[in-house]
């Protein structure tokens, strides 16, 4: 048997062309979206919508949400579309990993729109902050289901 069949297209990618792929693709968008999350607390703490703390929030808010929407359309030209045109996948850990994974352009492009404010525009601090709050949990949430189905060999499901 293949050892491709044996591992999601996620993880496939993730594991080809070393270091790479999982820089561009996991340690990148991660390492930006921990970032937001820790800076995240600090600001929730202190309420402190000024200082530098709020500041690299912003930055990296905007950062991964520009460089993870760039992934997105890459993943969805080159992967995801002739992927499914083709019937190529693994299973159902397969598209729930990759879809999930893609997903989280919907969170880090909504932080990303919101510190731009290009959305939100009409909100309050207070406001903003909870949609903010929102957005990275969102991004946590479909992160921690694409690597988790990511991981899972796709005969199983």
């Amino acid at each position: 048997m293949d050892p491709n069949t044996m591992m999601t297209h996620y993880m496939q990618l993730l594991a080809t062309n070393q270091p790479w792929n999982l820089l561009i693709f996991m340690a990148i968008p991660v390492i930006l979206a921990e970032c937001i999350a820790v800076t995240e607390l600090f600001i929730l703490l202190g309420r402190n919508l000024t200082s530098g703390i709020k500041k690299l929030n912003r930055v990296a808010g905007i950062a991964v949400g520009i460089y993870f929407t760039g992934i997105f359309l890459y993943l969805l030209v080159t992967a995801f579309i002739p992927i499914t045109a083709n019937g190529q996948w693994r299973g159902l850990s397969d598209l729930i990993a990759v879809s999930a994974y893609l997903f989280g352009v919907v969170p880090l492009g909504g932080i990303a729109l919101l510190e731009l404010g290009v959305i939100g525009k009409e909100k309050t601090a207070e406001e903003k902050l909870k949609l903010h709050v929102t957005f990275v949990a969102l991004f946590l949430v479909v992160a921690h289901i694409a690597m988790i189905f990511g991981m899972l060999d796709p005969r199983i499901l």
